[in-house]
């Protein structure tokens, strides 16, 4: 949650981040358009919301199921509280965002955050299927 709140100031702002992702584009595929690099980067920059709350998903998921001499709750539920804490947090992240000169807050990225602790779960529930049939 710190490093989401790190890069939710001006530090990973899309002016911080086309600074090297636009060159780096430009690097390998030298004949993009204008408005092929501001798609392609704002695609990457929305991976990266959803890969950053995948994160959060699994570890929220992690600390509450909780391991050893503890009793480990249900999948199910844990998975519950993991994706409700990521959705909330999305909101206050969006709502710090609205605050910080030259970022905005977007009900879209929510979304997109709320779907990247989805994709998490469901990966560890993917994972931990596998592994029971192994």
């Amino acid at each position: 949650m710190i490093f989401i709140f790190a890069g939710s100031t001006n530090l990973l702002s899309s002016q911080r981040t086309s600074r090297f992702l636009g060159p780096f584009l430009l690097w390998i595929y030298p004949s993009i358009t204008k408005a092929q690099l501001h798609e392609v980067q704002y695609f990457i920059r929305k991976c990266g919301h959803v890969s950053e709350y995948a994160v959060l998903g699994v570890l929220a998921w992690k600390a509450r199921r909780g391991t050893g001499e503890v009793e480990r709750k249900a999948f199910r539920e844990c998975a519950k509280f993991a994706l409700i804490l990521a959705a909330l947090y999305a909101c206050t992240d969006e709502l710090h965002q609205s605050f910080v000169p030259g970022r905005d807050g977007a009900v879209l990225d929510v979304f997109i955050d709320t779907c990247g602790a989805a994709v998490g779960l469901i990966c560890l529930w993917c994972v931990g299927r596998w592994r029971k049939a192994w």
